[in-house]
């Protein structure tokens, strides 16, 4: 009983310290941009992916997320910002950890994998919620938002990993199970 307290509390804390960086990322380094904003939020999504695994990452990627679009003002967003980002990083983490037994190359490909999700599911939401003309206006600058939070995200992890502090990270955080191999 006592073990499984102790996992509980430490799946929560660096469950809601990741949400809180997704958060900061996503309220603090944003360029507005017509009704919208980008942000740098991404790439700590896809950090957390690596770190963390899917059953922690996703649920602190949906949720920092969201809370920075009440935060910003965009409440009509929090539902669908929730589910793409959750599913982004469930995707990601599918495919890196069932697919690609926790390679760099498969979090690399997973990353690609749950940030097209993400931009075609954004896309869907804006054409659901504006109209078609909008959505395809703004899909160019969610393509380079997430390209940049997923290669910032890539470039982190390999400096993790090459300095050793990648699997401290990991064990400390108790991630998806043992550090991420090179490709």
């Amino acid at each position: 009983m006592q073990q499984s307290k102790k996992v509980n509390v430490r799946y929560i804390t660096f469950t809601a310290v990741m949400a809180a960086l997704v958060f900061v990322f996503t309220f603090t380094f944003k360029i507005p941009l017509g009704t919208g904003y980008t942000h740098l939020g991404d790439m700590m999504i896809f950090l957390a992916a690596w770190l963390l695994g899917g059953k922690k990452a996703a649920p602190a990627a949906g949720l920092g997320a969201c809370l920075a679009d009440l935060a910003l003002g965009y409440a009509a967003w929090m539902a669908p910002t929730f589910i793409i980002k959750f599913l982004a990083v469930a995707i990601c983490c599918l495919i890196a950890e069932k697919a690609m037994h926790r390679s760099l190359l498969g979090y690399g490909v997973g990353a690609v994998a749950g940030g097209a999700f993400q931009i075609g599911a954004y896309t869907l939401a804006k054409v659901l919620m504006y109209d078609k003309t909008y959505a395809l206006t703004t899909l160019p600058e969610l393509a380079i938002q997430t390209a940049v939070g997923i290669a910032v995200a890539g470039v982190l992890v390999v400096i993790l990993t090459k300095s050793g502090a990648g699997a401290k990270l990991q064990r400390m955080a108790g991630g998806a199970g043992k550090e991420a191999k090179a490709a």
